[in-house]
């Protein structure tokens, strides 16, 4: 499943040009720019198959540096910075990984 049949196209771009650089990355900002915040829980459940490369049903810290890739191809790698506190953030019994429900929950804080 593409993130465009979820998200628009134009938010998603918006959102990767607003984070391009490194060490700018704030999941809050990205995920109320590229419309996630308002979408029901079904659709983020969508978002987060998507991100979930290996469907192990968690994204694990390797998978989240990777997570602008999911929303598309031209976004870059997270620092390993980023990708720790974004982790970290998410990460709410502390297991190491993200499952469906603290992913939702990080979306819509």
């Amino acid at each position: 499943m593409a993130m465009s049949s979820i998200l628009n196209n134009d938010d998603i771009k918006k959102a990767l040009d607003a984070f391009a650089v490194a060490d700018s990355f704030n999941y809050r900002k990205f995920f109320d720019m590229v419309g996630l915040k308002s979408k029901s829980a079904d659709e983020i459940k969508k978002v987060f198959t998507v991100l979930d490369a290996d469907n192990s049903g968690f994204i694990e810290e390797e998978e989240l540096k990777f997570v602008l890739k999911g929303f598309a191809k031209e976004g870059r790698d997270l620092t390993d910075k980023e990708t720790k506190a974004f982790l970290q953030a998410a990460d709410k019994d502390g297991d190491g990984k993200i499952g469906v429900d603290e992913f939702t929950i990080l979306v819509k804080e």
